[in-house]
């Protein structure tokens, strides 16, 4: 279950993100109580490079199967444990699995836990064993040995686009600047908009629930730009589609009239029979429709009904 706006909108987020390079499973229950993780990942191994090019950071994450836990306020040394748990009640329903279809399942195959925080306190990360690796970026801490685990401390990301969809789930000032890239971006971008709309869809959350905290309405004025921008550009985009068909719709309908008075022309008066060879006919590319017409003179009743409708 969705524990709060928050969440929903970090689920949401890294389902967009992740969709187009595997498939993602939000909330997805682990059979050794009801409990869920909140984003199971299996990446399809053809789009890891586009993953990693788009995503940056967040795609090198997700190169393997992960769990993706993401934490509005600071992890805690329970919660750390309780994620750890769920990984582990994973790998045992893996393992089974593999065992009853008689199939090898390799360490490397296991999925590893990505735990998502604003900000880790030292006692907290020191306490786990885990340490930064100088091929990784700054403030990704690796718990020891087969433990499969990693706390991503979000405001000790570097602040480039590389980092970008990370630092978008993170809070106050960071959030906020993340938010300023991401309106800036091109409006061609594949994650923009679904980000932006997810943004808004934050926004509308938390301005209908009651006695928000300093955070939350600090985050809901912060947000109000990106509303207004993800209402204007979509409204812009209906109209676009709209005026695109319409002018669809009004070529159709010069077409049906140019073929009606060709038909008219030819024939005299056009009866229903005739009339219902218009729509097939209208439906022509334009070259094939400039032959007929040139052909028109040439072509009987019967012919024209036995092409077109008939």
């Amino acid at each position: 279950m969705t524990r709060t706006p928050h969440d929903q909108f970090a689920k949401q987020c890294m389902t967009g993100f992740l969709e187009p390079f595997g498939k993602p499973l939000v909330s997805r229950e682990i059979t050794s109580e009801v409990r869920q993780v909140d984003v199971w990942f299996e990446p399809n191994p053809s789009s890891t490079a586009e993953a990693q090019q788009i995503l940056g950071l967040l795609g090198r994450m997700v190169e393997g199967s992960c769990l993706i836990e993401p934490f509005r306020n600071p992890v805690q040394a329970v919660d750390v444990r309780g994620c750890l748990g769920k990984l582990f009640d994973v790998e045992i329903e893996l393992l089974r699995q593999a065992k009853r279809q008689k199939t090898p399942l390799p360490e490397a195959d296991l999925p590893r836990l990505w735990i998502l925080t604003p900000t880790v306190s030292k006692s907290v990360w020191q306490g786990f064993g885990a340490v930064e690796k100088e091929d990784w970026s700054e403030g990704m801490y690796f718990l020891p040995g087969h433990n499969r685990c990693v706390l991503v401390c979000i405001h000790q990301l570097p602040v480039s686009v590389d980092t970008l969809w990370l630092r978008l789930l993170g809070r106050g000032t960071v959030q906020s600047q993340a938010v300023t890239e991401l309106v800036a971006l091109p409006a061609t971008h594949p994650f923009r908009r679904h980000t932006l709309e997810q943004l808004s869809n934050l926004r509308v959350s938390l301005q209908a629930r009651q006695n928000l905290n300093k955070d939350e309405r600090g985050l809901i004025m912060s947000l109000s730009p990106v509303y207004e921008r993800w209402k204007e550009e979509t409204l812009q985009k209906g109209i676009q589609e709209g005026r695109q068909q319409g002018r669809q719709e009004g070529e159709q309908e010069q077409r049906r009239k140019l073929l009606e008075a060709a038909l008219a022309s030819h024939f005299g008066a056009v009866d229903a029979e005739m009339a219902s060879l218009i729509p097939t006919m209208a439906q022509l590319s334009d070259a094939e429709l400039a032959g007929l017409m040139l052909q028109m003179a040439n072509l009987s009743r019967e012919e024209l009904l036995e092409r077109f409708g008939r």
